[in-house]
């Protein structure tokens, strides 16, 4: 029996003769179910129509990204240490090309996945590569396709590798993470943001929602706390999570600002 994997979200549900009739993580109020009602795919059939296109984005760190546009549109990211390879979220398609680079380049060492509307077939990237993966604790209620290889962490630090620490922002999801890159920008460090903190189509800019789909605001005191959190950790560049929008330098200094100013917007200061 097939696994099946909603074409909106990509999320991951076990095996079943039938699909599902509703995907959890679509009802929920942070994602949608589109006006044509819930649709279905299966890795056979994304695999026939879709491949994933990759780019180094500096020395130690690839993008993948699946072609055609498929669900919401990701990026994950090869993250390569010195102990070994970090995949930084997750795709739906897993297919020959992905996995026969991926070994060629080391393999697998751990997953860390941000948030739920990431998950997607997490646990067959992990059976593929005999990985753990890495999610917070507090999203463990979004696991659609339990399975040992999944291992929830608590508290707000995970240190995954040396020089690599998981941390736990909440926002968009209560175990929101974001992974902090020491080596990254050639030692000035890098932030792995998923959706936890927006890179903007203003590359100067990141935002925070609680809702991106539906356009629903966090708090200001969320949006503090998330900023002040980010500010005892160093880094100059932040990857968002999508092709494209990334922070090439001063991504501190952007998160600071950013997280000012939607404080001010939210408090009624239009100037």
């Amino acid at each position: 029996m097939p696994i099946h994997i909603c074409s909106t979200c990509v999320t991951s549900y076990p095996e079943t003769p039938e699909p599902p009739r509703h995907c959890r993580i679509c009802e929920d109020e942070r994602q949608y179910v589109p006006p044509g009602g819930q649709a279905w795919t299966t890795p056979e059939r994304l695999g026939r129509g879709h491949v994933n296109a990759w780019r180094q984005l500096e020395a130690g760190l690839f993008e993948l990204h699946t072609w055609p546009q498929f669900g919401i549109g990701q990026r994950a990211l090869l993250l390569r240490t010195a102990g070994g390879n970090i995949l930084w979220d997750c795709l739906a398609l897993l297919d020959d090309a992905t996995e026969a680079l991926i070994r060629a380049l080391g393999g697998l060492r751990a997953i860390a996945i941000s948030h739920p509307h990431y998950y997607t077939c997490m646990q067959d990237w992990a059976h593929r590569f005999d990985c753990p993966v890495h999610l917070h604790a507090a999203d463990s209620e979004w696991i659609m396709h339990p399975d040992p290889a999944v291992r929830p962490w608590q508290g707000e630090t995970l240190d995954i590798a040396d020089g690599v620490t998981l941390l736990r922002l909440g926002g968009h999801f209560a175990g929101g993470t974001v992974l902090h890159w020491a080596d990254g920008a050639e030692g000035r460090g890098a932030i792995l943001s998923g959706d936890i903190v927006q890179v903007a189509a203003d590359l100067n800019r990141v935002s925070f929602l609680w809702s991106y789909p539906n356009m629903m605001p966090l708090s200001g005191t969320t949006v503090r706390r998330i900023a002040d959190t980010l500010a005892a950790w160093k880094f100059d560049r932040i990857y968002g999570a999508f092709p494209g929008r990334q922070v090439l330098s001063g991504g501190a200094q952007a998160v600071e600002r950013s997280a000012a100013r939607y404080v001010e917007l939210l408090n009624g200061d239009q100037a």
